[in-house]
């Protein structure tokens, strides 16, 4: 009698996928840590450095959706993913490596806006390679994979990079990524290879369709939703990760300036403490993609946004140091419940011939939320005086995102076997 057997995640496969997000977090986290000490040789205003630093927020927003899109149309022998991939990673790694060289400001900055346009056009790619390799029962393990890989890219960055920077000074992180991102692009041409439905039969150039970036970013819009209530499903997901990046972003951006000004520790300290947040979500990032498969990711994402309401609302009123470090634990786990199966819930709306632009789609959610949240928050902790509104608000945004997820029937996966 002929059995069927469940479908099992290709481990190895992943991994090496997972190097591409490793380079695309570990590129991040130099970015945002070091080149704000870059700018303070010629620029005086925390603020102006600030807004400098929103430019990756907004070239993501413009242009992620855009170049996810026509990646789909892309037809090449290397795959619709990976010539984008090709081209971007050396080139940013270069860009990467040569921004603290810049003998001027106006060199510098020319050399990181081009570094921030060049990141936009393929790290859409680099994430739609996944639920392009994966069948959809298996994608929040695969997303879990990914995530931790992006998270030892962070903690390379911090460790190992500000190692660096302390004994051989602020250029040696920058080349450190420039040279693993290198070595994560080898990695990725020499053993990952895209589904053989995607390649040209025979012809060495890039074929686009005749049509406009307009046209194929359209192409991952509501348009191709016809099931009944998939639309209103897609939009409440959209919005729903759009209001819990909006409270993740303003504690990412004002945590250290909460624990220096409310906690009253000093600025490594305060780093320290939030990196608590950041190891748990590293280790729940692979089990969050088996209970999303055991219970259905909704449910998993809604529990998650339901914890850590009750967490932030509980940080409120707490400043003894060994809660907190507790507490912040349980919230990178409950964090990862929610981020590591929504991308999944996003790109199995897209159907086949679409992942790139729905991954592009769900970037643009999430940049939005980088670029808003902050200075939203930022005017409410003006006009209150006090850092200690961050977790109330976090938590109300949380309270949207819940709200909204509620009103999703759309987005589980889809049941196969093999045969």
């Amino acid at each position: 009698m002929h059995k069927k057997s469940v479908l099992r995640l290709n481990y190895r496969q992943t991994f090496l996928v997972g190097f591409g997000f490793f380079a695309v977090s570990l590129a991040w986290a130099v970015y945002n840590a070091f080149v704000p000490l870059l700018l303070e040789r010629w620029i005086a205003s925390t603020t102006m450095i600030g807004l400098i630093m929103t430019i990756d927020n907004v070239f993501g927003l413009i242009f992620q959706p855009v170049f996810g899109a026509l990646s789909d149309r892309t037809r090449s022998p290397l795959g619709c993913r990976m010539p984008y991939i090709l081209a971007g990673i050396p080139l940013c790694a270069a860009l990467l490596a040569l921004a603290p060289q810049m003998p001027g400001l106006a060199s510098m900055m020319a050399v990181l806006v081009v570094f921030n346009f060049l990141m936009s056009v393929w790290r859409s790619q680099m994430v739609a390679l996944m639920p392009d390799l994966t069948p959809s029962p298996l994608r929040n393990q695969a997303n879990g994979v990914i995530n931790l890989m992006g998270g030892v890219g962070t903690l390379v960055a911090f460790l190992v990079g500000g190692s660096l920077a302390n004994s051989l000074g602020q250029e040696a992180p920058f080349a450190l990524a420039g040279g693993l991102m290198l070595a994560s692009l080898a990695l990725l041409l020499f053993f990952v290879r895209e589904p053989a439905g995607v390649r040209t039969q025979g012809r060495p150039f890039l074929r686009l369709l005749p049509r406009s970036a307009k046209a194929q970013a359209e192409r991952g819009s509501l348009a191709g939703l016809t099931r009944p209530g998939e639309r209103r499903s897609f939009l409440c997901l959209l919005l729903a990760i759009f209001f819990w990046f909006c409270g993740y972003n303003a504690i990412e951006s004002f945590f250290t300036l909460y624990a220096k000004n409310v906690l009253g520790l000093e600025g490594g300290d305060a780093t320290m403490l939030l990196a608590f947040f950041s190891v748990t979500f590293i280790v729940v990032a692979i089990p969050a993609g088996y209970l999303a498969n055991r219970f259905g990711r909704r449910r998993t994402i809604m529990v998650g946004l339901g914890g850590i309401i009750v967490l932030f609302g509980v940080l409120t009123f707490l400043q003894d140091l060994w809660v907190i470090r507790v507490l912040l634990l349980l919230g990178g786990c409950l964090w990862a419940l929610i981020n590591i199966n929504s991308l999944p819930m996003v790109v199995e709306l897209a159907g086949g011939d679409r992942i790139g632009a729905f991954t592009g789609v769900y970037y643009f959610f999430s940049f939005a939320a980088s670029v808003l949240s902050p200075v939203l928050f930022g005017g409410i902790r003006d006009l209150l005086g006090s850092y200690e509104a961050m977790f109330p608000y976090a938590a109300v945004c949380m309270v949207l995102a819940l709200g909204c997820m509620a009103l999703v029937r759309h987005g589980e996966a889809v049941a196969k076997e093999a045969a």
